[in-house]
């Protein structure tokens, strides 16, 4: 498998995800900037979105799509329990946070890496992510993960859009539980490689 990323971008996610459930994968760089591969290659001509993450499966077929991608590899490897079993009601529960952290996470944090978004749309933006995050906030109380002492690649997703916070201006010190999950999460050796390789740490 391959996977197609941007450092530090939403990328991460299954990049973690896949380090988590070791199985075999590429790393490819996908940059968001020139949407040009390493080799020339324009990225448009595999993932016509244009975005990442995308994952290219061994027998050729791409999926794109971050919460799509993650319980495709979660289902993989249904021993590394990456994903409650589907048909569960706790496996509804991790695509409702997967469904949340996308709608109403990752999407409001799309404006302030925008340049020519004015401060004042800014401004809203960064306060419906603080809103969302302290209702996070309130239910990591007494939790390691989302789904209690499980990681998920729910765990994954929030970690990877949360960590944007500081360099948009999104003032998160405040959330004890957030920071607490954060570190936790940060210190899971998997997440360590997947950032190490996207030299996001050295």
């Amino acid at each position: 498998m391959k996977l197609y990323y941007s450092p530090g971008a939403c990328s991460l996610s299954p990049h973690i995800v896949l380090r988590e459930s070791g199985l075999e994968f590429t790393p490819v760089l996908a940059s968001t900037k020139t949407h040009k591969l390493a080799d020339g290659t324009d990225y448009y001509t595999l993932n016509p979105k244009g975005y990442v993450p995308l994952l290219e499966l061994d027998d050729g077929q791409r999926l794109a799509e971050g919460p799509a991608i993650v319980q495709y590899i979660a289902d993989r490897v249904p021993a590394k329990n990456l994903a409650p079993a589907f048909g569960t009601m706790e496996r509804y529960r991790v695509m409702e946070w997967l469904t949340f952290i996308g709608t109403e996470i990752h999407k409001s944090f799309s404006p302030l890496f925008n340049p020519a978004m004015p401060e004042e749309a800014k401004a809203i933006f960064r306060q419906k992510i603080l809103d969302r995050l302290k209702w996070v906030e309130g239910q990591l109380a007494g939790r390691d993960y989302l789904m209690g002492d499980t990681f998920t690649v729910a765990d994954a997703y929030l970690f990877t859009v949360t960590r944007w916070s500081p360099f948009v201006g999104v003032d998160i010190t405040g959330l004890a539980n957030v920071n607490a999950f954060l570190a936790r999460v940060g210190a899971r050796p998997a997440v360590q490689e997947a950032m190490k390789a996207e030299g996001l740490l050295k």
